[in-house]
């Protein structure tokens, strides 16, 4: 004897016992109680017990189960037969309904392939894209969220899902800065409220169960805007292929994207200057002889910077003291 618990009445079934008959009409109950009702079109026997395949009278679709206690004994969500007064349906409504079912089913599995094949080009699209335009330099993505809430305040149920995210920017370091995020929330029209300082709308849940670090009204509702770390750069690119695949979802403008270094350098020795991105250059070398005379002029070492996509430990300054710079490593040259 093979026996199933039921989760939700505790009873126990034998199912080697046969309790239906094909061509039978089963009554089922979902969340709410909800009634629908469905037909037994085929029994099968597995060494598991008696298998019933059902046909959903409303919606046409499959699906099948190993327990349908009787009605009489009703004690929630479930599927039951009438055990007083059972239904059955003609055997050939029952073989036009199994076709309509199989014909539904046929439909949705090419429209699932079509959606799948479709996906992968988008995909495809973005993962090129993404290479393009992921400085080398890139710790982390600020991405903007539409949340959808799908909480039920009666069960103390609280939930929400990101049904759209784009691409606002890329960052050159981890930590979380709210006056990062309000800088790029202008390159969205939906965020661009966001841009303005307000202290209601930084939220802090770094901690177990929270949402970490968020820029934004509600995480239950509208949009919001956080920082991701990209830990792995190919596998960054994969988990936003889709959404960077999609043009709408990339909204990064030029100021606001960490750039990687250009060819514009002049070398000088033991020393070479980049332009670094719009608004900043950097040194590399071997800079340890004049490293206070750097830091006098303003400049900021990092050790997470990128020459020639490389990891490299470097000097990096407002592009307003290039000149400076230049003077400064010529004389240590001579």
């Amino acid at each position: 004897m093979t026996r199933l618990v039921s989760l939700f009445g505790g009873t126990v079934t034998d199912t080697e016992i046969q309790v239906v008959k094909e061509n039978q009409v089963v009554i089922g109950y979902g969340a709410g109680m909800n009634q629908y009702r469905l037909v037994v079109y085929k029994i099968e026997h597995t060494k598991n017990g008696y298998i019933y395949h059902l046909i959903n009278l409303d919606t046409k679709e499959f699906t099948s189960t190993e327990i349908i206690n009787p009605l009489s004994r009703k004690f929630g969500i479930g599927k039951y037969f009438d055990d007083v007064n059972p239904e059955f349906m003609d055997a050939f409504e029952v073989v036009i309904l199994r076709q309509e079912a199989e014909g539904k089913a046929h439909a949705k599995a090419e429209a699932d392939n079509k959606e799948q094949y479709c996906g992968e080009e988008i995909k495809a699209v973005g993962r090129e894209c993404l290479k393009g335009i992921i400085p080398d330099d890139a710790q982390a993505v600020i991405i903007a969220c539409e949340r959808e809430d799908r909480s039920n305040p009666y069960t103390d149920y609280f939930v929400a899902s990101t049904i759209r995210t784009v691409i606002l920017g890329f960052s050159t370091h981890t930590k979380n800065n709210f006056q990062e995020m309000r800088n790029l929330a202008g390159n969205f029209t939906e965020t661009a409220y966001l841009k303005e300082k307000n202290g209601e709308y930084e939220n802090r849940e770094n901690y177990t169960g929270g949402s970490g670090y968020y820029l934004g009204e509600s995480k239950y509702h509208g949009w919001i805007i956080k920082k991701a770390q990209i830990y792995d750069r190919k596998r960054f690119i994969e988990d936003y292929a889709y959404v960077a695949g999609q043009e709408q979802n990339i909204c990064i403008s030029r100021s606001s994207t960490v750039a990687t270094h250009t060819p514009n350098h002049s070398a000088t020795g033991n020393f070479t200057i980049v332009s670094y991105s719009e608004k900043s250059v950097a040194v590399f070398g071997d800079t340890k002889a004049i490293k206070e005379q750097l830091a006098a002029l303003g400049g900021r070492f990092n050790k997470y910077l990128t020459q020639n996509g490389q990891k490299s430990a470097g000097w990096v300054f407002p592009k307003s003291k290039e000149p400076e710079l230049r003077q400064l490593v010529n004389l240590n040259h001579k």
